[in-house]
């Protein structure tokens, strides 16, 4: 199957949070209690009962003018997927479209997932146990649909194609709007299935990681350090099977003899 990425071009984005609402009401997430902050982003932030996000940030160009920016907040859904490689259970795993779904009967709610993701997207949810995080709508791409937030964005500021489309449309949006317009996500953690259309450097967004990187320090366990004690366990057991075969098993025979003598 071909690899499928989800394009979001900030330049047009109205902040309507209608991708918001749809991802709700597909996966049937429950609402919750929310206060006014002095924003009009709502929630705050992500949760386990709210997948995706826009959030809202203002901008001033320094002469007094202020504008908007609006970015859609949730899970990447990484080439090199920290989560994957953390996760103890086989919970999070890599899907035949290259995202990253969630099997939340396997979950064991260790949270390895959310200390490993550079994106700060897994959520954990008390009451069940569980993380939660966006699959992409596995249910729906996987019957020929697209994502829920995809079909009801009104301004077309989501799409959703196969990986080369989708990267070729989001460079040459990126050269139409020019100025600090930027393609993000296609060239850090082997490349993400989300990509977004910034019109201002990465570093301007709120809550958006310059360079996203995998932490080194699940790098060196997972890379490095497990396969080295995985290969020491294997040599040991290699080790033991060899000298089975050389010479035979323990004979016991004379410690016996010797025990019984003992007691004569």
């Amino acid at each position: 199957m071909a690899e499928k990425i989800k394009l979001y071009d900030t330049s047009k984005c109205t902040g309507c949070r209608a991708c918001q609402l749809a991802c709700k009401q597909w996966n049937a997430l429950p609402a919750g209690q929310t206060y006014n902050t002095g924003t009009y982003q709502n929630p705050p932030d992500l949760q386990s009962n709210t997948w995706m996000l826009i959030r809202f940030q203002e901008m001033s160009n320094g002469n007094g003018d202020v504008k908007w920016l609006f970015r859609k907040d949730a899970c990447m859904h990484c080439t090199d997927a920290a989560c994957i490689k953390v996760c103890p259970s086989g919970a999070l795993f890599r899907t035949k479209y290259g995202s990253v779904a969630l099997d939340r009967d396997k979950c064991i709610g260790c949270k390895e997932c959310i200390s490993a993701c550079p994106f700060d997207v897994p959520r954990y949810d008390p009451v069940t146990d569980k993380i939660a995080k966006c699959d992409l709508c596995f249910s729906r791409i996987d019957r020929g649909m697209e994502p829920a937030c995809v079909k009801a964005c009104p301004t077309g500021a989501l799409s959703f194609g196969d990986k080369d489309e989708m990267i070729a449309r989001a460079h040459a949006r990126v050269k139409e709007l020019g100025g600090d317009a930027n393609v993000y996500g296609d060239q850090f953690v082997g490349g993400t299935h989300m990509l977004y259309v910034l019109t201002e450097k990465p570093d301007v967004y709120d809550e958006l990681p310059e360079r996203p990187r995998v932490p080194l320090t699940v790098i060196a366990w997972k890379d490095w350090f497990k396969p080295l004690t995985l290969l020491a366990a294997g040599g040991v057991l290699a080790g033991s099977f060899i000298h089975y075969l050389t010479h035979g098993p323990k004979d016991t025979s004379g410690d016996d003899q010797a025990g019984g003598e003992g007691g004569e």
